[in-house]
């Protein structure tokens, strides 16, 4: 394994683009999702550690927007409708009153690209979805540390992101991999055995795969321990979350796909673990809470004191981890078949099953049928653009492809199911 290339995630390298005292500048894509939310409670109560100079964000809140560019005094506001640009620099007025200057707007599909390019030490993608590709790219083409929360982005385009990143550069921000990213600190990489990967189970943990068929939005929104966006948790009731998390460590550490195992842990204290070739096994262990692994993206090499509560180790705790029920939850082993083919195939699995918790969450789709139409699409579309000449319009191509054909499944089993 030591021949093997360098992983995309290294603790022990540290890539500073900006060196010296003061303030990391921070720039935060997807500022009013989970994610930039929490980003920016943690910015606010380490105002010697962090400050943010960029927002952006889709648009669909754009009073939130504008109260967080004036908490934080930013530089440059980005949204991705240009439609909501008159209500946003009325919102910035508000904040800002007469007497400040507002902002500068970026607007338009390429303005979070550009804000991630834009001057500064460190960009933290809290988008969700394959958008956030071009974002990441551009941040890294820039050299600006990446603190990646966006998991598509790198799954879609793996050799993009694989061919401009310098070592150091990417710091992983899912709890799972920022966990993992910890506990390969204290090692080499010839010393490590196998990646183990976490999942709580979801809302419907320890049932079958008939009785997943009638299941609702609201059950599937209903997680057990974490607080997340609509698509990530229904991501997480299919565990399709996690098979992109499988593809996300293969791409990150390094790591053979037949490396990585996926334990469920109902309690989401563990976020994940390393095994080594002697037998021992690191844990990173925290209460759930999304803050720790945003310090990390943040703050490495350095710890952010008090990012996020710690264990009551007086108070006691059952902590259970149980095999993964394949039949019920094939999203995993789905996620391994496209993630060894490479090429887009990724990104036609991302973009299918994008499409399908869409059409779930609008009614269109039962549970059960999101799996089952996401396969479909994975299996028509073969294996077309595997290999390492990936390209940025062949990922375009692919997710088009996939969404239009998802659409279509869709519309069957819509039309099937009224018959």
């Amino acid at each position: 394994m030591s021949d093997s290339p360098a992983p995309l995630a290294d603790p022990h390298l540290v890539f500073d683009p900006v060196a010296g005292d003061g303030p990391k500048d921070v720039v935060v894509l997807g500022s009013t999702g989970s994610i930039g939310t929490q980003a920016i409670d943690l910015v606010l109560r380490n105002p010697d550690r962090f400050r943010v100079t960029g927002l952006s964000a889709n648009g669909g809140r754009v009073g939130l927007l504008a109260e967080q560019a004036y908490r934080l005094r930013v530089r440059t506001v980005a949204v991705a409708r240009e439609d909501v640009v008159p209500a946003l620099r009325e919102a910035l007025t508000v904040q800002y009153g007469t007497s400040e200057p507002l902002p500068e707007i970026l607007a338009g599909a390429d303005a979070a690209a550009g804000l991630a390019a834009s001057d500064g030490h460190t960009v933290l993608n809290g988008i969700t979805g394959s958008i956030g590709l071009a974002p990441t790219l551009a941040a890294l083409e820039a050299g600006r540390t990446l603190a990646l929360a966006n998991k598509e982005s790198l799954i879609v385009g793996g050799p993009l992101v694989k061919a401009l990143a310098k070592p150091g550069q990417i710091i992983p921000v899912d709890s799972e991999h920022a966990a993992l990213f910890q506990a390969l600190a204290v090692g080499t990489r010839a010393d490590v055995r196998k990646l183990v990967v976490t999942a709580s189970g979801g809302p419907f943990r320890g049932r079958s795969k008939a009785e997943l068929a009638d299941v609702t939005v609201e059950d599937a929104l209903a997680h057990p321990t974490w607080a997340m966006g609509p698509v990530i948790t229904i991501n997480s009731a299919t565990l399709v979350n996690k098979g992109l998390e499988v593809i996300e460590a293969h791409l990150l550490y390094d790591i053979p796909f037949d490396r990585i195992e996926v334990v469920v842990h109902p309690q989401s204290y563990v976020h994940s673990m390393v095994e080594f070739t002697d037998g021992s096994t690191l844990a990173q262990a925290t209460p759930p809470d999304m803050r720790g692994p945003i310090a990390i993206g943040l703050g490495w090499p350095e710890r952010v004191p008090d990012a996020a509560p710690a264990f009551d180790w007086s108070t006691a705790s059952t902590w259970e981890f149980f095999p993964l029920d394949t039949d019920a939850f094939p999203s995993v082993g789905l996620a391994r078949h496209v993630g060894g083919l490479g090429g887009t195939a990724p990104a036609v699995f991302n973009a299918a099953n994008e499409e399908c918790v869409d059409a779930f969450l609008r009614g269109a789709l039962p549970f059960d049928g999101i799996m089952d139409t996401v396969t479909r699409v994975v299996e028509e579309h073969g294996t077309p653009g595997t290999g390492t000449s990936l390209t940025v319009p062949d990922v375009l191509e692919a997710e088009t492809w996939a969404r239009a054909r998802a659409r279509e499944l869709t519309a069957q089993t819509t039309a099937e199911a009224r018959a």
